[in-house]
Order: structure tokens, then sequence, then C-alpha cells
């Protein structure tokens, strides 16, 4: 069950390399922290900061396919517990994550699943062990709230990627593995073949290229921290969106509400990775494109829709806080350094 259906049904460690380039969070100034890069045989924390699973066995389940990913694996305390439609109470999911960081046998971290429950941890985080303790933190959806508040907070470097409940298909495991670990400069792009039949393709919103550090994730998610501490900083930097079953005029809503918050007018680019089950034919309703020309093209940057991000089984993993740059026309984000050490 994705996100959307899901609220529909409820009616201490190894420090990485601190770079010397400046990130302004809302708070104040920080510098960019890349983390350790995960090889395999290292350690993998397994959190639930925002909705339990519904069956325990889930669990399980998950852990054992981590493992036979190459990598070992420890089960936070907090994360099987219940409390509703959470994982446990707020400040358990929150003592998870806290201590994952401060743990010096946990080289990166992996939520079992997203959902819903975030937003309710970020005051209950301790942004200075994790600056102090960086390490890979990879999720997407709900954990959008997360891998933004911390590169807010912190300057460490997060990931878009996949988390624990997903369909490890070959093409997520590998995009995984390399925003993880690899080394070199590398470009993502929207496969030209039927890589995913029920994908958005690529979509040009404007043309042209943009640079800048890649931030965002989960539309939903992010319009629910606007006004916050707990946002990053957008002026000229590249916005990623990804969303799942709205309809669309409720994109529609997110979208101007990002756009009477200034946002469209500080971002360098815009990058619309797949908007699952959003463009639901009727014969009142604006399109998605319809939307997006409307909302993004005024703006003059560049923008492009169809990446392949979000809620679906084929996903890249990208690192947010790290700096980038994106085509329009060829849909291409490409990451001209490393985002791991």
């Amino acid at each position: 069950m994705d996100r959307t259906s899901f609220l529909k049904l409820l009616g201490y460690g190894s420090v990485g390399s601190i770079v010397g380039q400046s990130v302004v969070g809302r708070t104040k100034s920080q510098k960019m922290i890349r983390p350790k890069k995960l090889q395999q045989g290292d350690t993998i924390g397994l959190i639930s900061p925002a909705s339990r699973l519904p069956k325990k066995k889930q669990y399980d389940k998950i852990i054992k396919q981590v493992k036979e990913l190459g990598y070992k694996v420890k089960v936070g305390k907090n994360a099987r517990d219940t409390y509703g439609y959470f994982a446990g109470h707020d400040e358990q999911r929150a003592a998870d994550l806290n201590r994952m960081f401060a743990d010096d046998s946990v080289d990166a971290i992996l939520p079992f699943r997203g959902g819903w429950g975030c937003n309710r941890i970020l005051n209950l985080i301790d942004y200075d062990v994790i600056r102090n303790n960086p390490k890979i933190l990879v999720g997407f959806s709900d954990i959008t709230s997360l891998l933004n508040a911390i590169y807010a907070k912190t300057g460490l470097i997060t990931f878009h990627g996949p988390v624990g409940k997903v369909d490890w298909t070959d093409y997520t495991t590998k995009h995984f593995r390399k925003g993880l670990s690899y080394q070199d400069p590398y470009t993502l792009d929207i496969p030209k073949n039927d890589l995913c039949e029920d994908c958005n393709s690529l979509s040009v919103i404007s043309p042209g290229k943009a640079t800048g550090r890649l931030l965002g994730g989960n539309l939903s998610v992010l319009t629910a921290m606007m006004g916050s501490d707990y946002t990053p900083d957008w002026e000229g930097n590249i916005l990623l969106l990804e969303d799942v079953g709205e309809d669309v005029y409720r994109i529609d809503r997110m979208l101007t509400q990002l756009k009477l918050n200034g946002v469209f007018d500080k971002i360098s680019g815009l990058v619309f990775g797949q908007c699952s089950s959003c463009d639901r034919a009727n014969s009142y309703s604006l399109t998605l494109e319809q939307v997006f020309d409307d909302h993004i093209k005024p703006f003059g940057i560049p923008a492009y829709s169809g990446a392949m991000f979000g809620h679906i089984n084929k996903m890249v993993t990208l690192p947010v806080g790290m700096p980038a740059e994106m085509n329009a026309q060829q849909g291409t984000i490409t990451l001209p350094e490393p985002a791991t050490v």
C-alpha cells in the first residue's frame, strides 16, 4: 500500500569528510558533509521513523532482503513498535534515529518504510549527534522530511532512494549501490526503452540547463514542511519532486503553495520524477502537463518531468544537497563529484 492510500485508509560513529563549500540552511550556515561510502559487508541500521508495517512478518522479510544484498543488519530498538498507524510514539521513533547515528557499528541507515510521521519527529532529532557522526541515510516518500531537514540543519548529504519494503529490482539495486559508493562523475538519464510501462516518459516543461544542489522529494510531504525551520535554502538550487495517488487538482494546489511561498522564484531548475496514478482522466480535469505549464513554465527555469524516481519499482538514488547539473531536453541529471568519501 502506498503512502497516499494508507493515509486515505486512516479517514553516536565514524566521521565522514567535511568539505569546505558553504551550505545555507534556514537557521544558519553549515559546511557540506559527505558520508563514508557504503560497501559490501557494511552494517545497515533498519528503523521505522514513520508508519508501521501492517504485518509483523514483513519486518523479517525486509531484513532477509537487505542481508541478501550483501549487508549486515542492525534493527532499531523500537522499529517494530505500534502506536496506532505509527511505529511507536514520536519519542521512540526519534530515539531510534538518534541511536543509529550515534552507533559506531552502523554504517548506513535505511527505514523499513515511509507512510506518514517523519514531520512529527523533526523537533526531536539530535542534529548535533548527526553532524558529529555523519553516515548515509536513504529513503523516499515520507522520508523526504528527514532528508531535507537533516541536510538543512547539519549540511550532511542524504539520499533520495529506496526504503526497505520496495521491490529490490536489478535497476533499483544497481543505482542504490552506485549512488552510495560511486567515486567518479556520472549521469542519470531517462531510459529510452520501456523500462517501466506505467512510468511517465520524458516531457520537457522548459528547455535549458541548470546547476545547483539537489533538494526536495515527495511533493505532499514537502508542502507540509513549508514555513518551518526544517526546509533548506532553495536559492539557486534544483528542486526534485514526485508523488503518488494524488488527483491532479491536489498537485495543482500543492504547486500553488510552493509558488506562493516563493520557491519557484528562487530555484535554478526543476525535475519532476514520477507521479504514479496521478493523471486520472476525466472530462473536467486539467492534465498534469497543463498544471506544470501553468505553474512552472512562466518562471523560465529549465524543467522536465518523467525522471526515474518516485513510487516506482525501478528507481535511481539521488544525493540531497550535492551539486549537480540538469539538462531538460535530454532528461538528465549529472553528478560531477561523488556524494560519498
